[in-house]
Order: C-alpha cells, then sequence, then structure tokens
C-alpha cells in the first residue's frame, strides 16, 4: 500500500492505532484531533487518502466533505461514525465519501477500504467531477432507525444507494421491525422530501381514497401499508394507478411508491393474497428488515435512546440497571422495536427511582408477555436459584468442562419446568461462557489487551470490540474503539 493518509478523530487511541496500522503498509500518515488542521493539510496538498470521524469538537466531518471535493476532486473519503443510525449512512452516501465504516470497526476491512481507495486514485488524464453542493441537514425519523448490527448496517447502505432513484421499493418485515418509518425515511430524507407524502392502507382504499393519494403526493411519494391485505378489486384500482402513472402525460411529477409487506411478500403472491401483477410493479428493490432478536446487541442502544427520548418529552429521565438491562437484553422480543419502545415509555412513567430495577423489569416483562412465564434471570444462567427435586447435582471440579457445561444448561432447562427457555438461547450461552473467559484471560495478562489478544488467537481489534460490547473494564484502562 503507498500513498499519505490524513486522519481526523479526537480519540487518539483511535489516531494511534490507525497511524501505526497504515504506517507498517507502507504509508505515510498524518493525523491530527481537528478538522481546521485537517483542511489545512488538504489545502496545501497533502494526502491521497483521508479517514475522518464524524462527529468532531470544530465541526462534522461529513459537511466538510462538498468542500474536500471542490479544492481536491480527487482525493477519496472515509468516513467512520459512532453515530449508527441510518441518517449517518445516507448522508455519507450523498456527500459521495468512499466509504463510510460504523465504529467500532473492523481493522482489517478499514485497511481493505483503504487499500482499495489508494488504489483507485484518477490518473491526471481522468475528467474532475463537478463540485457537490452542500447537503441539507435531513431530518431524524420519529423512531429511531439505529443498529450497529452488520444486518442492520447492509439495510441502512441499501436505503443511501436507493434512497434517490425512481425505483419502486418493498420495506418486508415482521410486524413491529419499524417498517413504516423506514418507508417514510425514503420521503423525509430524500430528494422529495419537499412534496406531497400520502398513505394507503386497506381501510380507505377506494377509487376516490387512491385517486387523492395520488394528488396530495404529486411529485412526492405514496406508501402503501400491506398491500397483501387490500381486496382484490382494491389491488386492481393501484395497478390502474401505477400503469397511468408510468405511461401518462403527467409521468414527470409521478410520486414513488414505496410498500410495506410482512416478512415473505413472496409467499403472498404464492398463496394468492398479493396479485402477482402488483407484486412485480411494487418490487423494484426489496429491503428486508431483521427483527430485534437477530440483532441482540442493538438492543440496549435502541434502549437507552427511547428513554433518553420518553425524558425530552416531559417523562421522567430513567437508565437501565445492570441486572434490569441484562433482563432486557435475553427478552425475546416478539413485538420487535415497537414493543420496546412501548415498554421503555411504559417503565419511564412507572419505575420508583432514576435506575430502572431488575424487579420492576421483570414485572414489565410480565405483563409483556401475558400468561408466558418470564423466568427469575434469564441472561444469566449460573444465577443461584432453588434446587428443583430430582436436579442432577454440578459435577466435581476435576470434571470435564464439557460435562459442567452440560449440567448447568440441563439444570436451566429443568427451571423452566415443561415450558421451553426464550429462544435465543445460543446466543446467550455463548455470552455466558465469552465474558469469565475475556475476563480470566485479562486477569492473567495483567490487562494488557496486545498479550490477551495473542493468549486467545483473535485480533486485538476484535477484542477490543468484544470488551466494550460486553461492557468489561479493563484494569489497565485504555480509551476503546
Amino acid at each position: 500500500m503507498d500513498g499519505t493518509v490524513l486522519i481526523a478523530d479526537d480519540d487518539r487511541t483511535i489516531r494511534t492505532v490507525l497511524t501505526q496500522a497504515l504506517t507498517r503498509a507502507g504509508c505515510r500518515v498524518h493525523a491530527t484531533g481537528s478538522l481546521a488542521q485537517l483542511t489545512k493539510w488538504i489545502e496545501e496538498g497533502r494526502g491521497d487518502l483521508v479517514i475522518t470521524d464524524v462527529m468532531m469538537p470544530d465541526g462534522n466531518g461529513i459537511d466538510r466533505i462538498p468542500a474536500i471535493r471542490e479544492a481536491r476532486p480527487d482525493l477519496p473519503v472515509i468516513v467512520i461514525s459512532a453515530q449508527n443510525t441510518i441518517v449517518t449512512a445516507i448522508r455519507a452516501t450523498e456527500a459521495e465519501a468512499f466509504e463510510y465504516l460504523p465504529k467500532p470497526f473492523d481493522l482489517p476491512d478499514l485497511m481493505s477500504k483503504a487499500g482499495q481507495a489508494l488504489s483507485r486514485r484518477p490518473r491526471k488524464s481522468d475528467p474532475v467531477p463537478d463540485p457537490l453542493p452542500a447537503p441539507r441537514e435531513a431530518a431524524d425519523p420519529a423512531m429511531p432507525l439505529i443498529g450497529h448490527a452488520p444486518s442492520m448496517q447492509a439495510l441502512f447502505r441499501m436505503v443511501a444507494r436507493v434512497l434517490n432513484a425512481d425505483l419502486p421499493v418493498i420495506i418486508a418485515g415482521e410486524a413491529g421491525v419499524g417498517k413504516t418509518t423506514i418507508a417514510r425515511s425514503f420521503h423525509e430524507l430524500s430528494d422529495r422530501r419537499d412534496r406531497g407524502l400520502a398513505v394507503l392502507t386497506s381501510s380507505d382504499a377506494s377509487e376516490e381514497a387512491i385517486a387523492r393519494a395520488a394528488d396530495k403526493a404529486r411529485g412526492g411519494t405514496i406508501v402503501i401499508e400491506n398491500p397483501a391485505g387490500f381486496e382484490s378489486s382494491a389491488q386492481a384500482r393501484l395497478i390502474g394507478l401505477i400503469e397511468a402513472m408510468e405511461s401518462g402525460p403527467d409521468r414527470a411529477q409521478a410520486p414513488r411508491i414505496v410498500s410495506t409487506t410482512g416478512a415473505d411478500p413472496q409467499a403472498d403472491v404464492s398463496n394468492g393474497r398479493l396479485r402477482s401483477d402488483l407484486y412485480y410493479r411494487l418490487a423494484g428493490v426489496t429491503i428486508s428488515v431483521p427483527p430485534l432478536r437477530a440483532r441482540v446487541d442493538d438492543i440496549l442502544p435502541l434502549a437507552a435512546h427511547l428513554l433518553a427520548r420518553a425524558a425530552a418529552q416531559g417523562l421522567p429521565e430513567r437508565t437501565l440497571s445492570d441486572d434490569a438491562a441484562a433482563m432486557l437484553r435475553a427478552h425475546p422480543f416478539p413485538g420487535n422495536v415497537r414493543e420496546l419502545e412501548n415498554m421503555m415509555r411504559r417503565l419511564a412513567l412507572t419505575a420508583s427511582g432514576s435506575a430502572i430495577s431488575m424487579a420492576e423489569m421483570r414485572e414489565a416483562l410480565t405483563q409483556q408477555a401475558g400468561a408466558r412465564v418470564v423466568p427469575p434471570a434469564p441472561a444469566n444462567l449460573t444465577t443461584p436459584a432453588p434446587e428443583p427435586a430430582g436436579l442432577m447435582a454440578l459435577p466435581p471440579a476435576h470434571s470435564r468442562l464439557s460435562d459442567s457445561i452440560e449440567a448447568h444448561l440441563q439444570r436451566y432447562f429443568d427451571l423452566h419446568g415443561d415450558a421451553l427457555p426464550p429462544p435465543g438461547l445460543y446466543d446467550r450461552i455463548l455470552r455466558e461462557v465469552e465474558r469469565p473467559l475475556l475476563q480470566v484471560a485479562l486477569d492473567a495478562t495483567g490487562g494488557n489487551q496486545l498479550r490477551c489478544a495473542d493468549l486467545l488467537g483473535i485480533n486485538r481489534n476484535t477484542l477490543r470490540k468484544k470488551l466494550t460490547e460486553l461492557n468489561i473494564e479493563v484494569t489497565r484502562r485504555r480509551k476503546l474503539m
């Protein structure tokens, strides 16, 4: 890898790690914690690649990209950010950043992207792109579209790529995952934001309602919620509307159509609930939204965001105690983000102190689940509990590790009686093993993360990421990426 890399990040640890990695790869590196210094270097003609954080003490890294492109059109910019929201991904894409990576990023992945950026520098004969106008500040949707999970980051990237394309979009997913919010974001964050937005539901899909929606959304967006729930005659009217917009004299002002469906819209076509000719008119691009149980690491950041939003709306300020957070994280969330939002708002109203306790969380989960029994501490398989009759005794200390784990697992299943534990058991068990393994390895290496990573046989950046995810304190404390 060859070239000069300019790094702007207010986290000294990140600057040090990137400087060392890029220097070992053969690059020359200039690193700063100031966007003003970065701008000075660029104006002086330095650098073949920029790596910048978004939120800096003296400005916003994404906001600087248009000026960078105007001054140096051939200079690629990689954006890194802890703001793991759909708005950040969209704004980075709109500003034509070379790449956007959420923190904590995987160092080998960033190095690969840096190598690609340096190898694709345009030749002197390449045409110079026109400078971009400064991006407009986009409004955040009502429900938080937050997610560091790879599946959500892939979703954000897809939305950013097709946000302003003239293609119909289907947003597919289970109830409560935020499909309508994402559908509305295609309007609220796009170039159509100043035009009309109309929503069509099966409860109001008359010919007059469809005509009103088309007129209201002229040049804007029509959101069709669950077209499979429309009667066959209403689906036929939708087909007629789409055909008229595509071929009519006013097609330049045709609204974009974004639809929300269940997790498998093709199954709706197969069973006759959704007309195939309508489906293929709606499915220019299909974006699948993962359920909350498939992105467990996003539960606590979402919960904190929802509690903060409730406080901003006038409710008492609340946080989650560690025990309550562990219990919440283990909940399967059949109602997805909507269930989490309702639960956080209710706890913000009913909790007795500033920190929501485990007892209050258990009561909320019990109410949420109705008749389903919530185990006392589903996230902690080793929490002491009364010994039911007939449980096998734990094996002696000299037994194999697998025997001890099997005994604990059997005990955990037995504690649920005839019921099964909540879904997501595989990830919970791995977490239970992972935490003590990392803690013991850190203690054995005196808190030296480099030695600990070598002992475990994992990448140092991977270790940092896991320590952050599991909220493990390090004796030789360093600020983690």
